[in-house]
């Protein structure tokens, strides 16, 4: 993927002002609307972890409920003096000590706090794990929605530079997943491949004339790889470019060129 998105551990905005982006677990128990309140077991554990991050600070108090998120995400935001919390479902049954590394971690950000290694191994030991990953990526297939728009961009097609692809690097053997342009001219977002949907986005911002061939060539190239040496998890950490994709992706003739368009984008 060709993304400058902020990951689960990079700092977050101010305390005092805006939510801060995570993703973590939670219990709950009564429902109002989407929005399960979580026990007060778990409210407990938000309260250890502040008091350990903020010993003398006043505690505030915690409205902490899970959402039916599409995916592992969450958030916390101080809000006159009120800590609101807001979990995915998913992990609605984590262990206790993945509760206390959550809230360790989304309290940690947002008082800029170093985050323990001992919380932050343990987290994405858990959400690593086949059994958390299986059930991500269930919920992202059956409550995430793909805008699907088409391949067929004003300059470049996409299904034509996938075959072309296909059979220059691949003999032809991989299958073709959906493809399509973004709805933006992102350039955050270059392009990605989903697993959940089966399908490569490109950034509309390729599509124009000077955009030089082996460029499109050598973004879907790169999302192809992902196809072909799927996501690994070693150690508990997710290995998205493994050596055998780096190896591969060195293949490609023009890489140093494509390269160089993309950073001058």
């Amino acid at each position: 993927m060709f993304s400058q998105t902020p990951t689960l551990f990079d700092a977050l905005p101010d305390p005092a002002t805006k939510e801060t982006p995570a993703a973590k677990p939670v219990g709950s128990k009564a429902m109002r609307g989407s929005k399960l309140i979580a026990p007060d077991s778990l409210v407990a554990i938000f309260e250890q972890e502040y008091r350990e991050i903020r010993p003398r600070a006043p505690m505030p108090a915690f409205d902490i409920r899970f959402r039916r998120f599409t995916s592992l995400n969450t958030t916390i935001r101080l809000r006159e003096g009120r800590l609101h919390v807001r979990l995915s479902d998913l992990l609605e049954h984590a262990p206790e000590s993945v509760h206390h590394s959550i809230a360790h971690i989304l309290l940690a950000k947002l008082y800029r706090k170093p985050i323990a290694p001992a919380h932050s191994d343990r987290y994405r030991r858990h959400v690593s794990s086949d059994a958390v990953s299986r059930q991500a990526e269930h919920i992202r297939q059956t409550r995430g929605r793909k805008r699907i728009l088409t391949a067929v961009g004003h300059y470049y097609d996409l299904s034509e530079v996938f075959d072309t692809l296909n059979a220059r690097f691949f003999h032809g053997l991989l299958g073709k997943p959906v493809l399509t342009w973004s709805a933006h001219h992102a350039r955050r977002m270059l392009g990605h491949y989903d697993a959940a949907h089966n399908t490569i986005v490109v950034s509309r911002v390729f599509d124009r004339p000077d955009t030089p061939r082996c460029a499109i060539e050598y973004l879907l190239y790169h999302e192809m790889l992902h196809l072909k040496h799927p996501v690994r998890v070693k150690a508990g950490r997710r290995c998205v470019h493994s050596r055998e994709f780096q190896a591969e992706e060195r293949l490609f003739p023009e890489l140093e060129e494509a390269k160089a368009y993309l950073r001058r984008l």
